[in-house]
């Protein structure tokens, strides 16, 4: 293997699959799926569907019981609702804190994750999907360019040089990610992005309005909507 994907099903690392089969061939790619207590499975499922699609192997891991004792509003012990207005309504409300469905340095935990399964499958690269809107305003800290920067020092120098993280949309806003996808021929229409598990995408939570608006950006309806988001 040359490359590990850590994947979703969502938008973003689905975008970063196409990229790295598109780099090394499906036969030199991994997709890690990790499950860590979400309230739904839609997005496990999205992810089976989608590696099979691309013909890559993929490996699960779950995580949920380092996470039992949060009270995100994504995890099913939860007592919080998911929110149902944009991050940037959310964050007025914290102040400039991580909104509500940040589960806790999630995303240390799961390139560390990476790090020992790729070396294991002698991977030299581990490719993940943070973007600028996620980050931005301090929503989602762990897919900041200074998060990015600091795991990557740390994986590259604790694997003894021989991984790297391979963040490409780190400097770019999810508009600029659908675009990306769009020209790799992205499957967007298999993607599961929306926090709840519905039978369709809600629609009015955070990573639905974002969705919403990327694809919109470039002139097109989201392929999986089964709403009217106008």
């Amino acid at each position: 293997m040359k490359a590990l994907v850590l994947f979703s099903g969502g938008v973003d690392s689905t975008t970063c699959l196409a990229i790295a089969v598109d780099k090394y061939s499906a036969s030199e790619v991994l997709a890690l799926s990790i499950s860590y207590g979400q309230k739904h499975s839609r997005e496990t499922e999205a992810a089976k569907k989608i590696a099979e699609y691309y013909g890559v192997r993929m490996k699960e891991l779950n995580l949920t019981k380092i996470f039992e004792d949060s009270d995100c509003s994504l995890l099913k012990g939860s007592t919080e609702d998911i929110p149902e207005e944009s991050y940037s309504e959310q964050l007025e409300k914290t102040n400039g804190a991580p909104v509500s469905t940040y589960v806790p340095f999630r995303n240390g935990l799961f390139l560390s994750s990476a790090a020992s399964i790729g070396l294991s499958y002698n991977c030299t690269e581990i490719y993940y999907g943070a973007h600028s809107d996620d980050a931005a305003g301090n929503a989602y800290p762990d897919c900041s360019e200074e998060f990015n920067e600091s795991m990557n020092r740390a994986i590259n120098t604790g694997s003894g040089g021989v991984l790297k993280i391979i963040a490409p949309f780190i400097g770019m806003n999810k508009a600029q990610v659908v675009k990306k996808g769009i020209e790799l021929n992205v499957p967007y229409e298999m993607t599961w992005s929306c926090y709840e598990g519905g039978e369709h995408p809600c629609g009015v939570c955070g990573t639905c309005r974002d969705r919403a608006a990327a694809f919109k950006a470039n002139g097109i309806i989201d392929p999986a909507l089964k709403y009217d988001k106008q």
